[in-house]
């Protein structure tokens, strides 16, 4: 687990593909809970720890996580979500070359819990929600291209999908349509940069990590 940033009310982390955020079914020890028993031997806390989920991203993807260490910094990371001031930039490589350097994608689209998938619906569908991103092209290699993407709505596998959608799937995502998936069992998008006010003191926060090293090769 790496550590990008941490102070008395808030902790970001750099998770890698393959962990988890949160506890699921698969009884997997998650972010959450490591995070945890890093903050109990780093400040010899006895009895529990608190550790607020604030967000997620989906398990085979990396980058960026932001925790709360205090339940009034949880109270109020999670009212900034709800009115989008946690804007999040991602770095996604796909296969081949979208047709527009940079566009703005739109449509409807619904989650199967049973299946773990998103599928894209028209917007009478009773379980339908708009789904909005932008994205730019950051480099183009012989057979991929990396784009930089900002979430205008938080769906659950929304950059996956609508990048599918487009015709562009991420390298390595075999769930929408990848041709082969990556060594490490995770897919090439990459939560890059966070940006926000700090719940307590006010300052702004900016914080990054670097591109994927598949990613390194096209830049």
């Amino acid at each position: 687990m790496e550590v990008v940033y941490e102070d008395n009310h808030i902790i970001v982390v750099n998770k890698s593909a393959g962990e988890i955020v949160q506890g699921d079914k698969t009884g997997d020890k998650p972010l959450s809970e490591i995070i945890k028993d890093y903050l109990k031997e780093k400040y010899n806390k006895p009895g529990n720890v608190f550790c607020g989920v604030v967000h997620r991203i989906d398990r085979p993807v990396s980058g960026l996580v932001i925790f709360a260490k205090t339940s009034k910094a949880l109270t109020r990371l999670n009212e900034m979500l709800r009115k989008n001031e946690i804007h999040k930039t991602y770095w996604a490589m796909v296969e081949g070359h979208p047709e527009k350097m940079e566009d703005t994608l739109e449509c409807h689209m619904y989650s199967d819990g049973r299946m773990n998938k998103s599928f894209v619906c028209g917007p009478a569908h009773t379980d339908g929600k708009r789904a909005v991103l932008k994205y730019r092209t950051v480099a183009r290699g012989d057979r991929y291209s990396i784009l930089e993407v900002r979430l205008i709505t938080g769906r659950k596998h929304q950059i996956r999908l609508q990048l599918s959608q487009m015709g562009h799937p991420i390298q390595g995502d075999l769930k929408y349509g990848a041709r082969r998936s990556n060594p490490d069992g995770g897919i090439s998008l990459v939560a890059k940069e966070i940006e926000f006010v700090h719940p307590v003191s006010k300052e702004r926060i900016h914080l990054s990590v670097p591109p994927l090293p598949q990613m390194e090769k096209l830049l």
